[in-house]
């Protein structure tokens, strides 16, 4: 796969393009440093704040949802790499406050490494943090365990309730039970059709013949173990949604999101197609959907495919979902 990009010195792209985002939605965020992005508006100091860490190449992941009504802060690593643990306590000491900080981790080796560390030195400053941390991929089994589970683009409806509980004020232990609860409800499996590349080395990151695809291939193109024939939009809609309901628990008389993340080369049209079938399926099972999203929401590079999230929801994860946000990548 021969990498196309318009780039300059791998060595300073994420520096760059954090800069490029500020300079775009200097309405919205602002960068403080070199990889710490922070909302342009500040929170009032009696309110928790939100932060979450991880690589930059999945844009418009992570940063692109900092603002009023989601996070506080994003906490940047370099391509495809988490963030030092002094960088996350730099946030941590930024943010610290009466209120407290609610800090979400993906399930990823070096986001917890990163996060485990800063907590544990954010504890001995006396900074009052809790974390949740995203576990929802279900390619490894549905009955695994948590720890086995990545974390992949549910972390973005995750960070619009916390985010919307925060911002109306609520307290630390309310705002991580809300949280908590949504994410023990939620679960995500990933479809690819191609690979990507690395923007910083050039190389191929999974590679897939031309009349394959994979459910459960990861964001960093790590193997899900479902290779089949390509299928189309109906049958993969089917084939991925029967085994979300089950790891949700969602049944007839519940209340569902359903997100469809495109990864970098998947246009809307696709999207578009699935949701369609999906939507049908679980309308069909006595499902009702909230206003969902098809859209990219944390990338891959150029990878095609996407990711479908399904998210059981309880009574107050509804209005939460639909209160107001201002950030580059989600407005409400």
């Amino acid at each position: 796969m021969a990498m196309k990009k318009f780039l300059n010195d791998p060595a300073t792209l994420t520096k760059e393009l954090l800069e490029g985002l500020a300079l775009c939605y200097s309405n919205k965020v602002n960068l403080v440093g070199e990889k710490i992005v922070v909302r342009a508006a500040p929170k009032a100091q009696d309110k928790v704040a939100v932060i979450s860490l991880g690589g930059a190449g999945h844009e418009p992941a992570l940063s692109g949802f900092v603002g009023e009504g989601m996070l506080d802060a994003s906490v940047v690593g370099d391509i495809f790499a988490a963030p030092g643990a002094p960088k996350v306590l730099e946030a941590l000491r930024m943010f610290n406050r009466e209120a407290g900080i609610l800090l979400v981790t993906l399930n990823h080796a070096g986001d917890r490494m990163s996060a485990s560390k800063a907590l544990r030195d954010a504890e001995k400053e006396g900074i009052k943090v809790r974390e949740i941390v995203t576990h929802e991929d279900i390619s490894a089994g549905i009955d695994v365990d948590p720890e086995e589970k990545r974390g992949l683009a549910g972390c973005v409806p995750l960070y619009k309730v916390v985010g919307a509980a925060a911002e109306q004020g609520m307290s630390l232990d309310e705002i991580y039970d809300l949280g908590e609860r949504f994410n023990q409800q939620m679960a995500t499996l990933a479809v690819a059709m191609t690979g990507c590349t690395h923007p910083q080395n050039g190389g191929v990151i999974a590679t897939l013949p031309e009349d394959e695809m994979e459910i459960g291939m990861g964001q960093h193109g790590e193997a899900g173990g479902g290779r089949s024939k390509v299928l189309t939009a109906d049958e993969t809609a089917a084939r991925m949604v029967e085994p979300l309901m089950k790891a949700t628990g969602v049944k007839s008389g519940d209340t569902a999101l359903l997100v469809l993340n495109g990864v970098g080369a998947t246009t809307l049209m696709e999207l578009f197609l699935v949701y369609r079938k999906t939507s049908q399926i679980l309308a069909d099972s006595g499902i009702t959907l909230v206003p969902g999203v098809c859209d990219e929401l944390l990338t891959v590079q150029e990878m095609a495919g996407f990711q479908m999230i399904l998210c059981k929801l309880d009574a107050d994860h509804i209005p939460l979902l639909a209160a107001k946000a201002n950030t580059p990548y989600w407005t409400v």
